[in-house]
């Protein structure tokens, strides 16, 4: 499998703080049967600012380490982009790490209790530079999750969205699980990744949201979302399903509101 979103830099941000925290979190990936990650440290979020050049570096470092360790995993840059003003200019002026350095797609990030003024028009923006937006853990987002119409307008818009899959597999609790789910079930969801910052606490658990996935929706969806991430992966333009509207009466009946 192919892991599109992970913190497993060291010394970056809140993940692994050491090179033997990220060899333990590589063979944890490999046993959860990851073959491929995507480095994706926090950018811009706050409280994190990495540096194209020190990702890159960080990468081929690790790569070398993996190898001389013989562990069967190849790390990938990307990073994860809180959007802010400057974002556009910082692209063009190749500060940001798109994924996979393909200058196709970028994992972006929303606070995650609001959504700023300028989103639109920064995706909008993005796109007119002929860079897909990745929208990273929108179940994750409070008002996303309470109004489902935001996020099928963004969907609507061209925006992809990746959902995290401890959500999926209920680590974050029953209400976001199933708003996951339903996001899966309403082609609100085209990429799963695990997010993963550690080997205890936010671990990958790639296989086992896989797994529920082929229980619920049948091997065609999670072919669909594995066939997404390898495409990504390589720079390959994917053309998602119409995305469906979730009903609202229906939603709060799932999460229980």
């Amino acid at each position: 499998m192919i892991d599109l979103h992970c913190h497993i830099l060291y010394g970056l941000d809140d993940g692994p703080k050491t090179i033997e925290e990220s060899i333990e979190m590589a063979r944890t990936a490999v046993a959860d049967g990851i073959h491929t990650i995507f480095a994706s440290p926090h950018h811009q979020n706050g409280q994190y600012t990495t540096e194209r050049n020190v990702i890159l570096q960080k990468v081929d470092e690790l790569n070398k380490v993996l190898k001389n360790e013989s562990i069967p995993l190849t790390i990938l840059p990307a990073q994860e982009v809180r959007l802010y003003g400057e974002l556009i200019e910082d692209l063009q002026n190749n500060k940001i790490v798109t994924v996979n350095e393909g200058n196709r797609y970028l994992l972006c990030e929303l606070p995650s209790s609001t959504i700023p003024l300028f989103t639109d028009k920064m995706f909008y923006e993005l796109q007119a530079q002929r860079i897909q937006p990745i929208l990273v853990h929108p179940e994750r987002n409070k008002i996303l999750l309470n109004e489902p119409d935001r996020l099928y307008k963004l969907v609507q818009k061209g925006v992809l969205t990746q959902i995290t899959a401890s959500s999926i597999t209920g680590q974050f609790g029953k209400t976001i699980q199933k708003f996951s789910l339903k996001c899966i079930e309403s082609n609100l969801a085209h990429v799963i990744a695990s997010d993963a910052h550690d080997t205890k606490n936010r671990v990958f658990q790639l296989t086992e949201a896989y797994k529920l996935i082929r229980d619920k929706f049948g091997t065609q969806t999670e072919f669909m979302l594995k066939e997404n991430v390898q495409a990504i992966s390589d720079g390959i333009v994917i053309y998602p399903e119409e995305p469906i509207k979730i009903k609202q009466n229906k939603l709060l009946s799932l999460l229980g509101l």
